[in-house]
């Protein structure tokens, strides 16, 4: 397995942490695991870099202007090339059913076939110039705010939106005149000025012979798609054209990942005033705090009124707590953390513990950061034997991010897991497989997905993720399973 190509230059680096998570996304949605899933998008990324390193030299030379797909939508086809070179070496196993028998259909040889046959989204894209297509992929595709795309290409942050209406109405012009010099038989050559007519209007309305023959012609369709702007159907329309299999999945996980994105970066992209959201949560928090104080200072007042048995109510020497042993007034204790079980009693039970809401669905993430506070998960018992050994692996790192996975290897049956650790410096997880996920501060939380939550006695789970660091990247610590404390192996 080739090694991830090394950065000529600061700007090529950036580069990479920029492409590195959109092909390991589309390289988990073509695999059946993480591990394989890392192997498709390393070989996968060391092969696109080099085609376009090799196709930039050749152009340089000769002083032409470099025909080809925008970085991300080439690195993608490298991976769906990759898997192609994986079902013919024997290494289908590695990969998703799905995709296998994609890979083996008409479908798949259009993207290799006569370049007149290929899809009009995949034609129209590599038409454009270089800066035009890469607006449109971020902006369309990846789904990045404007303001962010601008930053990334060097725009004017005040007129990349008109920039980005002239590239889609390019981008129209281009697929239109692609789709006319396709070969057709006569119905769709007599559709072809009709269906270009009716794509520019904005009413939505279209004639019902013309509807009939869509729904009949593939080439047709996917042409309405690329030629209608207005409806929002031209991301879709990219995603599917370009990258094929799993496009349309690929385009709802980076609109997931932007979203996260977003989210956990909204302090830093806001300069005006807080929204009401965020002045009601200060309000609520400010309000919370002044209770607390206030409930302190009266229960402190009670204690010393006159009348009581002061002898029952002397408090311990040295300590703030009476003799019966209930604290008198202590703000930043709760009560269910001061009350203590019985000995002998039974310790939680982990299917009993609440958790965040965002991870009982991978499709929608909670932004990092943003857990809100539930019941306290119960925490390991350090008089318990392990049950649980556990192995972190740095996979890959870059400037600012960083790839890892985590295998559990548990001793007794599970029917449900829940797998906990803690960073040091401040890192954050961006994107997990194989399990949901979520953070508060420095605490992940990892639960088991509906495929994988059954573990077998002896057996082991994994997982991936990608996260986010800055200065220093300590190896995660403080690993639990369904709240027992695991070892490291």
């Amino acid at each position: 397995m080739p090694d991830l190509p090394t950065p000529q230059d600061a700007a090529e680096a950036a580069l990479f942490s920029e492409c590195w998570d959109a092909v390991l996304s589309y390289a988990d949605l073509c695999t059946a695991g993480s591990t394989a899933a890392t192997d498709l998008a390393t070989e996968a990324f060391s092969l696109g870099m080099r085609e376009a390193r090799e196709a930039e030299a050749a152009v340089r030379g000769v002083g032409r202007r470099l025909v080809r797909l925008p970085r991300i939508p080439l690195l993608l086809t490298a991976v769906r090339t990759t898997a192609a070179d994986w079902e013919t070496q024997g290494l289908g196993h590695r990969l998703d059913p799905d995709l296998r028998l994609w890979l083996h259909s008409d479908k798949a040889a259009r993207y290799t076939g006569p370049p007149l046959q290929r899809p009009i989204a995949l034609r129209g894209l590599r038409d454009l110039q270089a800066a035009d297509a890469e607006l449109l992929w971020l902006a369309e595709v990846e789904a990045l705010p404007l303001p962010v795309v601008a930053r990334r290409l060097g725009l004017d942050p005040a007129t990349v939106g008109d920039e980005l209406a002239q590239v889609r109405g390019l981008f129209r012009d281009r697929s239109n005149r692609n789709h006319l010099d396709s070969p057709m038989d006569a119905p769709c050559r007599s559709y072809a000025r009709l269906l270009d007519a009716v794509t520019r209007s904005t009413s939505g309305e279209t004639p019902e012979d013309l509807s009939r023959h869509l729904a009949r012609c593939q080439q047709c369709a996917e042409a309405a798609a690329c030629l209608r702007l207005h409806g929002g159907g031209l991301p879709a329309a990219l995603a599917g054209g370009v990258i094929g299999w799993g496009g349309l999945a690929y385009l709802e996980r980076r609109r997931r990942a932007a979203e996260v994105r977003l989210g956990a970066r909204r302090p830093e992209l806001e300069s005006g005033p807080p929204a009401s959201g965020t002045n009601k949560a200060k309000v609520v928090r400010n309000g919370l705090l002044v209770a607390a104080v206030l409930v302190s200072l009266l229960a402190l007042a009670v204690s010393m009124m006159p009348g009581g048995d002061m002898k029952n109510d002397t408090a311990r020497p040295g300590t703030g707590t009476p003799a019966d042993g209930q604290p008198v007034a202590n703000p930043t204790v709760s009560i269910p953390a001061a009350t203590s079980r019985a000995p002998g009693s039974a310790e939680p039970s982990p299917s009993s513990t609440p958790t965040p809401s965002s991870t009982t669905k991978k499709s929608d993430p909670e932004p990092q950061g943003t857990t809100s506070g539930g019941a306290a998960e119960p925490e390991p018992s350090e008089s318990a034997a392990p049950s649980c050994e556990v192995d972190y692996s740095l996979v890959n790192q870059w400037p600012d991010g960083f790839q890892a996975t985590v295998t559990v290897t548990t001793t007794e049956a599970l029917s449900d897991w829940r797998v906990t650790w803690s960073f040091k410096d401040g890192q954050e997880v961006t994107q997990m497989w194989d399990a949901h996920h979520s953070q508060s501060g420095s605490k992940v939380t990892a639960t088991a997905t509906d495929y994988n939550r059954s573990v077998p006695a002896g057996g082991s789970l994994s997982l991936g993720f990608n996260a986010s660091w800055q200065g220093k990247n300590a190896p995660a610590y403080d690993f639990s399973l369904n709240g027992h404390a695991c070892v490291k192996g």
